[in-house]
């Protein structure tokens, strides 16, 4: 069976997010998620301003475009990605991605509520059983010695709040991106309004009184870490996530990206030597399962 690209590049954009989380916890937890999130923008916004500067994309997007991508990265970007952050700081990577995951769900009521999308009842069974599988995941607790990033800073509810807002904001930011992206835009110029309007909405706001300093200079490692996760989460992931808005449905769009907490499952354990345990692994094998029925619709 060929898998539509649309839909494999939402996988690829999984890949990144997924690997985005691994690496983040620690210079989420040195800068703070906000100056994270605000670097991190500020650095890609010139890197895909190079981008389509030299591709000559630049004149393909109209004002009312331009202004409904901005939106949808002020919206799933600045409050997503800051909520999403602030989430890891506190629970880690494997929890925060299991309430995560709720942004699938989420999405495809909002995308059949507002947007009229029809889906078949097998891929409706197919987004049930993957967000399903994929909170099962990662809701595995891990074996005895935990590390670091299995550790909660601060109330679980509170960071429980956080990563519920940033599934909503992950969830809305798409709804108002498929439209435009749906009409073909090419995705790295309008990955740049969407990253560009959230950094600079995110600058102007740092300097507000209720904004948290700068926790610390950052080290050298710390800016490794974040321009890597900048250019393999924002650049390459967030790109290849419009490209599969062009084509396809905002909940399986949305779904397929939200198997990130199940890619990383491996990658956790090639970083901190922990297996995951069987009820994971369960998860994960449901997790196929309900791609098997999206893709077979």
């Amino acid at each position: 069976m060929t898998l539509p690209l649309h839909e494999l590049a939402a996988l690829g954009t999984a890949t990144c997010w997924a690997t985005t989380g691994l690496f983040a916890a620690d210079a989420v937890r040195a800068l703070g998620p906000f100056h994270f999130n605000l670097f991190r923008q500020l650095f890609v916004t010139v890197l895909l301003a190079i981008v389509v500067l030299v591709s000559g994309v630049w004149g393909s997007l109209d004002l009312h475009q331009a202004l409904v991508l901005s939106a949808s990265g002020i919206i799933g970007i600045l409050i997503g990605d800051t909520f999403n952050f602030a989430a890891v700081g506190r629970l880690g990577p494997r929890r925060t991605g299991a309430i995560f995951a709720l942004n699938a769900p989420m999405a495809a009521i909002l995308g059949w509520s507002v947007l009229g999308e029809e889906l078949t009842l097998r891929a409706i069974l197919g987004i049930a059983l993957t967000a399903s599988g994929v909170a099962l995941a990662i809701l595995g607790r891990p074996r005895s010695g935990a590390h670091r990033f299995e550790t909660v800073q601060g109330r679980f509810a509170i960071g429980a709040g956080f990563a519920l807002a940033a599934a909503m904001g992950q969830a809305a930011g798409s709804l108002i991106a498929r439209p435009v992206m749906a009409s073909g835009i090419d995705p790295y110029l309008a990955s740049l309004f969407r990253v560009g309007a959230s950094g600079l909405a995110m600058g102007a706001i740092a300097g507000l009184p209720f904004v948290p300093s700068l926790r610390a200079r950052p080290t050298r490692l710390v800016l490794v870490l974040t321009a890597g996760t900048a250019i393999i989460g924002l650049l390459i992931g967030m790109t290849l996530f419009l490209y599969a808005l062009q084509g396809g449905k905002t909940g399986i769009i949305a779904t397929l990206s939200a198997t990130s907490p199940v890619i990383i499952l491996p990658l956790l354990w090639l970083r901190t030597g922990q297996r995951p345990t069987g009820l994971s692994w369960a998860g994960a094998i449901l997790a196929v399962a309900g791609l098997a029925l999206i893709f077979s619709r």
